[in-house]
């Protein structure tokens, strides 16, 4: 067949594609205006938060910043960024059920996610479920990076609650050489070796944490107590000196009565005997201050719990505290 005779019996067929596909055209339904406005607002509506919206509703209240982030996560759950931001806006109006919640429908979509975990273990620990808050903390610096002091951090605040102290100390010499002057992890590990009876190494890592400029007053104030219960009454009134005089000079009395009896206080092995010991004691012009655990805004080498194979860690908490916990963090791996 000849090049022109293939070109003539090929226009007819042309003509018809563009015929059907005129007539395809011109049957597509036109909107209405009232259509056309309703779809041009759902799009609207649908468009991420712009920089200034989102830095305007972090300035505000927690009840409005949950609000913000809830209607952000309605609009594309899967963005993992947008679950982090909802879960801790949740968090700190207490809502640690429904982070909860969040947190089982992200895991499918982002398994391997270290802040996933960390929220989640926050809320568990939250609501004092201390061996699901450790197995989330685990997980979490597992998959965390190698300079991510966070979930070790937290893990150390988990064990020490859960009264496994050396374990504890692990996690938080851990985090800290990550980050060296991450001021609430010192403080919690002074803490934390001042309840094992190691009094010359929490005053040490005490005085590191108040070396840091714009330190907590709290933390000033565990420095204190641990130089009083060595018996070293002036270098409290050093260490703090903002705090009221008739409190000072209260604590130094109660800590003189405790030592009294045995003459050596630095032999005592159990902090948590002495704060017993000052509770039975009648009270005196003002109490000792109590050992407060820095705030973890932020922020769990046993194994935690009975299994740790699948991250399904959202549970009503029921389980009793496992028998022994792994000796080596997961994190310590340089993951």
């Amino acid at each position: 067949m000849s090049t022109a005779k293939s070109v003539k019996l090929s226009l007819p067929l042309i003509a018809l594609v563009s015929s059907v596909a005129c007539t395809t055209t011109a049957a597509a339904p036109q909107l209405t205006a009232e259509e056309q406005t309703y779809q041009d607002a759902m799009e609207q509506a649908l468009k991420p938060a712009t920089p200034e919206e989102i830095a305007r509703a972090d300035r505000s209240d927690p009840i409005t910043r949950a609000n913000f982030w809830a209607n952000e996560y309605q609009k594309d759950a899967t963005n993992i960024d947008v679950t982090i931001r909802f879960m801790k806006a949740l968090r700190q109006i207490g809502s640690h059920d429904k982070v909860i919640e969040v947190a089982s429908t992200a895991f499918p979509v982002h398994p391997e996610s270290y802040e996933l975990y960390l929220e989640l273990g926050r809320s568990y620990q939250a609501q004092d479920k201390l061996t699901e808050a450790a197995q989330a903390f685990v997980r979490s610096a597992d998959y965390a990076p190698v300079t991510e002091a966070a979930p070790l951090a937290a893990l150390g605040l988990a064990f020490d609650k859960l009264e496994n102290h050396r374990q504890a100390q692990e996690a938080y010499s851990l985090a800290l050489q990550r980050e060296p002057e991450r001021m609430s992890t010192l403080s919690n590990y002074g803490l934390s070796l001042a309840l094992t009876g190691q009094l010359a190494e929490a005053e040490t890592v005490l005085r590191r944490a108040v070396a840091i400029p714009g330190v907590d007053g709290r933390i000033r104030q565990n420095l204190a107590l641990v130089l009083g219960l060595q018996g070293r009454f002036d270098e409290m009134v050093e260490v703090d000196p903002t705090a009221p005089m008739q409190s000072v000079e209260a604590n130094q009395r109660v800590l003189r009565e405790m030592m009294a009896p045995a003459g050596d206080f630095t032999q005592m092995q159990n902090l948590e005997q002495v704060i017993d010991e000052v509770n039975r004691m009648p009270a005196a012009p003002q109490p000792m201050p109590e050992i407060r655990e820095a705030q973890v805004n932020s922020e769990t080498m046993a194994e935690p719990g009975a299994s740790m194979s699948e991250p399904n860690l959202v549970g009503n908490g029921d389980t009793p505290p496992p028998t022994g916990l792994r000796p080596k963090l997961r994190g310590s791996q340089g993951r």
